[in-house]
């Protein structure tokens, strides 16, 4: 994922969208871009490779002056990080755009565009949008109306700014599937992909819908929806602060990041989610043979990231239909092991830089598996690097010791690369839609689900004098339990250990007392039945049961029983949303026990060392 911002001012603008490209940089750094049209109507674009900071040097010897300009930081799909590829692409000497988002039909349009004599020099799909505003300008009377269009002929998802150096006081910005916000100054105004990279210049936001097309210049905004009719769209302030790394309105960042999550995994799903298919042409021009050759998968991930892939576990073989196994880092790359043919060796970290995944990775390259592929939130870290292929998880920076929206999109992640290769296996259109239908309704369902957080706050309560617990789950739901397990233990330092429920029986059941708190998840789905006799086996030796319930599946509060309501989901994407309420458990825990919850004893965020 990209960064855009552009602004139209009174000023010179270039150091206004050099700061919000360091600002946007966490979405990508591959290389970065600035287009600026001068007084005297000329327009100075300056590329680099590499980060933002490459392109501020060359700027300081360079100034590109102006009061109407576009920027952009990119993470590379269409074309390999180069000059040549760097945004923004122009279209002859007057126009030029930032785009996020990929589009589905640039082939086609491209091959349309040469016959009418366009040269192309890059090899993104962004370079065709360019052209194509270019052509249509032709027989238009505006640049709105060319880049209104433009849009109707691409298919894919698109965020982009456009400036035209014979309309230099307009910024034209076009949202579909990858989300921009228009920035409200006085004698200014200004568009970005988030706000947070316009926070230094302005308090008051416009977000664009889906299909809008705006007009932005230094006084007006005027937007067109999807059909082509004006509407207003109104302008919020926002409470933000400057700064992303504050905890603004939370007490903690745990507690932020955790409230942050139906906005991570709506940005890990963008521009990934077509109406019937995934597109993850993010992954590469050679992820498709790989993923067709693929059959069977081996796992490595460390902590919470190996929870997630647990999960994943599952999904590979019901969904996808072929073998998976999953393995703890530090112990694959310490033994012998039987390389499959045609595997596929999946790394999952957060940072990027989990020392003992690394070495595993390496490992793994000298042994006989077809390629490699890893699951990251940080671009360019050195698993990344390391990797073949590499599926970026954009949950943002995340300053919590305890790992929550990172857990959460790794999940969404990994769900989205079985449906990928579930496609060369077998799997049906139908099944694909039906998860990808699924995966729209997470932000929704965990935005729901978070309002329970005041009800778990006085549960969490009855935890102050724990020193035990218990997690129970099944099928994906006992990996979900073991996480949950692990935020109670490094949050709260209450002892706390998860079991696949049916394993009660078989010793931990001697544990259970009145002293003893036992945490169930229980979607609504085949398993039930059999969860609820666990259950029984619990209430029987006087256990205290604080089940996490589908508000379908027909649970009744009684004494040592307390039931919390959770949204109805499709059972695919359950694992995801029942991590949120464990996730507040633990947190509220941990602030009634008085402990530092966002950096607890003894722990650290990147684990680098073996």
């Amino acid at each position: 994922m990209c960064g855009i911002v552009g602004a139209v001012a009174q000023r010179d603008v270039e150091l206004i969208l050099l700061e919000g490209l360091r600002r946007l940089e966490y979405r990508g750094y591959d290389s970065a871009g600035i287009a600026v049209i001068a007084n005297d109507g000329s327009m100075n674009r300056l590329r680099r490779t590499g980060k933002v900071a490459e392109l501020s040097n060359v700027i300081k010897d360079s100034p590109v002056h102006g009061s109407t300009g576009i920027a952009h930081t990119r993470w590379a799909t269409h074309g390999e990080p180069s000059e040549r590829n760097a945004h923004p692409h122009v279209s002859g000497e007057n126009i030029a755009v930032v785009h996020n988002g990929i589009i589905e039909n640039h082939e086609i349009l491209r091959g349309f565009l040469i016959q009418e004599g366009y040269q192309f020099i890059s090899d993104t799909d962004t370079e065709v949008i360019a052209h194509l505003i270019n052509h249509e300008l032709k027989s238009s009377e505006s640049l709105l109306e060319a880049v209104q269009k433009t849009v109707r002929h691409l298919d894919g998802a698109y965020g982009m700014v456009v400036v035209d150096r014979e309309s230099p006081e307009h910024l034209i910005a076009a949202r579909a599937g990858s989300p921009l916000v228009i920035g409200i100054g006085i004698g200014e105004n200004f568009v970005a992909s988030d706000q947070l990279a316009l926070l230094p210049v302005t308090r008051r936001f416009i977000f664009l819908e889906e299909g809008d097309v705006a007009n932005i210049t230094k006084t007006s905004v005027s937007i067109v929806d999807v059909n082509g009719c004006p509407v207003e769209r109104e302008a919020k302030e926002s409470n933000i602060d400057h700064d992303a790394g504050n905890k603004g309105e939370y007490r903690h960042y745990m507690l932020k990041e955790i409230h942050e999550q139906a906005d991570a995994i709506a940005s890990t799903l963008e521009g990934r989610l077509g109406e019937h298919r995934l597109n993850l042409a993010c992954l590469g021009t050679e992820a498709d043979a790989i993923l067709d050759k693929t059959r069977c998968v081996q796992i490595v991930a460390c902590g919470t990231s190996y929870y997630a892939s647990m999960v994943a576990g599952y999904w590979f073989e019901e969904l996808a239909g072929i073998p998976c196994r999953i393995e703890i880092a530090s112990e694959f790359r310490y033994r012998k092991c039987f390389v499959p043919e045609n595997c596929l060796f999946v790394t999952v970290s957060q940072s990027g830089e989990t020392a003992d995944t690394l070495a595993a990775l390496k490992q793994a390259k000298e042994q006989r598996y077809m390629a490699s592929l890893s699951i990251c939130n940080v671009p360019g870290s050195s698993i990344v690097r390391e990797s073949d292929i590499s599926f970026m998880t954009r949950a943002g920076a995340e300053v919590g010791v305890a790992s929550t929206k990172a857990f959460t999109t790794q999940l969404t992640a990994l769900l989205m690369l079985v449906t990928a290769i579930g496609r060369y296996k077998g799997m049906s259109e139908e099944q694909e839609v039906n998860i990808i239908k699924a995966l729209r309704e997470l932000p929704r369902a965990i935005s729901k689900t978070l309002m329970l957080s005041d009800h778990i706050e006085k549960i969490a309560e009855q935890f102050a004098d724990k020193q035990h617990s218990l997690f129970l789950g099944r099928g994906t739901q006992y990996p979900i339990a073991m996480e949950g397990a692990l935020k109670l233990k490094e949050v709260s330092y209450i002892h706390a250990e998860a079991y696949a429920a049916g394993e009660l029986k078989h010793g931990p059941l001697a544990l259970i007392d009145n002293d003893m708190p036992v945490i169930i998840v229980a979607p609504n789905n085949d398993l039930l039945e059999k969860l609820k006799s666990n259950m029984e086996e619990v209430r029987a030796r006087g256990g205290l049961l604080y089940v996490f319930a589908d508000r379908h599946a027909r649970f009744k509060e009684s004494s040592g029983v307390s039931i919390l309501p959770v949204e109805t989901i499709p059972e695919v994407v359950s694992p995801i949303l029942y991590t949120i309420p464990l996730q507040l458990l633990a947190y509220h825990v941990g602030v009634i026990k008085g402990t530092d919850v966002d950096q607890p004893r003894n722990l650290a965020k990147s684990v680098t060392v073996e």
